[in-house]
């Protein structure tokens, strides 16, 4: 047959299909034309298969697509309060004898990771599943389960302007603006929570550390008064009087950044900068004791106070008086630390503020039924070009002797044993 003349009976006789096949003829413009004409033909004669193959996978993406329930989305927006200095620590920088080596802050993440962190909490997820019966809801039987498909369901996404969306997808419209408005209430919870809870165990840890401050200065107190009754000894030269108070309000200021650093490290690990600082003055505080203990001792006598300046009459008054002097000193500084906790456990729990709450939406956001039947449309014709073509060619091969054998040799090896 000519290669330009086309036989349009149904399965020609001619092997007009091998022909359009042969995959050892050479390339022209003529056969590539050719070619092309075939392909037409084979996809005219089998238009009615195409046909039925697009309309039934149209179908059923319409029947699956229908079948799926409307997913609506809500939407609700928070501003994380911004990191703010806890009162411990302004009292701290606000003492004159620590003005210049207590810190400004503590190194804390960024207000929004850390907020973004407590709503993807498991507190959180819990109480929302308790709350809204989510296990019911999501036909799960175990709550970690209904703790993954709430995780699915909500995508909670910061910004760069350090605000905080919380996106809910569920069938009902109702229940998905509630659970976004859900963990804006869970949130402000936790942090009243967090808040109270941490600030309690700083008060209750300095209102120790005054009281047993306090004992210990009574105590003081009392041996002091009991040596000058004995020693009849009532008050000392200034200059011993100065050398005493350097040294006691030395060591007070060593036993607060002590007091600090412990509390500190409550909240803060090792590595922080703030805790770096601290353990850096309470050296330099050590060094500067260590060079007066140093400069006043004079040799045998006591090493805070040197005997060789106060009369040995008086050296039981001073070891006394000096006991007085430092636990002074030390209740004062952890007096005021206590005073700025019970500041900060008074204080409310940071302001979560909702920029936008969500509302109950109005439009579905899924499924898309007339994307995806389009997108089926499109898929099943090329589909169904390809399956038409493939049988062709396969038809074509079994015409051909050498072609025949290789194809069942194939057919043999594809075969399960």
């Amino acid at each position: 047959m000519d290669r330009t003349t086309i036989n349009l009976e149904p399965m020609p006789k001619v092997d007009a299909s091998e022909d359009a096949f042969d995959l050892s003829s050479g390339t022209n413009e003529d056969t590539e034309e050719a070619y092309f004409l075939d392909y037409l033909v084979i996809l005219a004669r089998e238009k009615r298969s195409i046909f039925w193959i697009m309309a039934s996978t149209t179908l059923l993406a319409a029947i699956v697509t229908f079948a799926l329930p409307n997913i609506y989305a809500a939407k609700a927006i928070i501003m994380p309060p911004q990191e703010s200095q806890s009162a411990v620590l302004s009292a701290l920088g606000q003492m004159a004898p620590l003005a210049a080596l207590a810190g400004k802050d503590v190194n804390l993440k960024n207000p929004t990771e850390v907020y973004l962190a407590m709503l993807k909490s498991r507190t959180v997820a819990d109480a929302l599943i308790q709350r809204f019966d989510l296990k019911r809801v999501y036909r799960d039987k175990w709550v970690a389960d209904a703790r993954d498909d709430l995780e699915k369901n909500s995508d909670l996404a910061p910004s760069k302007e350090g605000i905080i969306a919380i996106t809910v997808e569920d069938k009902d419209p109702k229940r998905a603006s509630a659970l976004a408005n859900g963990y804006v209430e869970e949130l402000r919870r936790l942090c009243q929570t967090m808040a109270v809870t941490s600030a309690s165990e700083r008060r209750l840890f300095f209102e120790q550390q005054v009281h047993s401050a306090k004992v210990a200065l009574e105590n003081a107190e009392d041996e002091l008064k009991k040596t000058q009754e004995r020693t009849g000894l009532i008050q000392l030269d200034s200059q011993a009087r100065a050398i005493i108070e350097s040294v006691s309000v030395v060591r007070a200021q060593i036993a607060a950044k002590e007091v600090q650093l412990q509390t500190m490290r409550s909240f803060a690990t090792q590595e922080n900068p703030e805790v770096i600082r601290t353990e850096r003055a309470l050296s330099a505080l050590r060094e500067e004791l260590a060079k007066i203990e140093q400069a006043q001792n004079a040799g045998n006598g006591d090493i805070n106070v040197s005997t060789g300046k106060v009369p040995t009459a008086g050296l039981e008054y001073l070891r006394k008086y000096r006991d007085v002097k430092y636990y002074e000193s030390l209740y004062e500084l952890i007096a005021k630390q206590y005073e700025a906790a019970r500041l900060d456990e008074a204080n409310e729990a940071p302001l979560i503020q909702a920029l936008d709450e969500a509302v109950v939406p109005e439009k579905k956001t899924r499924p898309q039924r007339a994307l995806i039947i389009a997108v089926t449309v499109v898929t099943s014709f090329f589909l169904a070009v390809a399956l038409v073509l493939l049988k062709q060619f396969f038809i074509a091969l079994g015409r051909q002797p050498e072609q025949s054998a290789k194809l069942q040799q194939l057919r043999y090896l594809l075969r399960w044993k």
